[in-house]
């Protein structure tokens, strides 16, 4: 038993100009979920995987509540080369809809970085590592590494429900920031406190409801699926046991300490 991130699904009011506004901003490659339009892949050059399909079918599929306010507790993080390629995307961004919350520019210690506000809802901050060029930017810039940041009341106390559930521990620097080994091709896990988190993002840390977003765990077999969903349950999580879908998959979910929704499927 061993819990991944395998695929992050996005809710978003209307699929197509949620595609457009990403092929547009990070030119990812793109595989239609073969159900009339309603869902879409992007593999983000290598580093995360998603799925966009519309906010109303995911909180459904989850037995939620579709309805959101305020911050919704989470942050995608891209990390580009050079400081250059972050202010190409953050401006392909603002011009395809975006919302900006953090002009790029240059952040402590030296790093260089910019927040926005997806036409669908989702921040998103960009950064690099340095706030110099350090050669030629690419035209078509490719995140080295994308991570999902959950804010949480404690990342300590939340990085024990998940080593529960067999995920590694990579970096831990306390109350204020820990994260998990990725899965190959995958998004990393991060925790962090969600006022410092939200003040990271630019914005207030109120905010309720479904965050329009559930994380997806792809199991290695049934068994594995009611395994997990065990786990879950006796870590402190609130579970739907699993059944069969209609379209012949085997999944169920849980919701964490935190509020954040998991599908586990096989």
């Amino acid at each position: 038993m061993h819990l991944t991130l395998d695929v992050i699904a996005l809710g978003a009011p209307e699929v197509p100009a949620a595609r457009g506004f990403y092929a547009t901003v990070f030119s990812p490659a793109v595989t239609d979920g073969g159900d009339g339009g309603d869902s879409v892949g992007l593999d983000l050059h290598g580093t995360a995987q998603f799925e966009l399909s519309v906010t109303d079918r995911i909180a459904a599929d989850t037995g939620a509540d579709p309805a959101t306010s305020g911050f919704r507790g989470y942050l995608l993080t891209s990390t580009f080369d050079q400081p250059t390629e972050v202010t190409t995307l953050m401006d392909a961004a603002a011009r395809s809809g975006a919302q900006v919350l953090k002009p790029a520019k240059k952040a402590l210690f030296g790093s260089f970085s910019g927040v926005f506000r997806a036409p669908d809802g989702a921040l998103w901050k960009l950064a690099a590592a340095t706030g110099k060029d350090t050669g030629p930017a690419a035209q078509s810039p490719r995140p080295t590494e994308t991570t999902v940041i959950l804010g949480v009341a404690a990342p300590k106390a939340s990085a024990t429900f998940y080593r529960a559930l067999g995920m590694t521990v990579d970096r831990d620097y306390g109350s204020k920031y820990i994260d998990f080994h990725p899965a190959k091709a995958a998004a990393r896990l991060c925790l962090m406190e969600r006022g410092v988190l939200a003040r990271d993002a630019g914005t207030g840390k109120a905010g309720d409801g479904f965050p329009a977003m559930v994380l997806t765990h792809t199991a290695a077999s049934r068994d594995d699926v009611d395994a997990l969903l065990t786990a879950a349950a006796a870590a402190g999580g609130h579970v739907t046991a699993a059944a069969q879908t209609p379209g012949g998959d085997y999944c169920g979910h849980f919701i964490d300490p935190d509020g954040f929704w998991w599908k586990v499927t096989h």
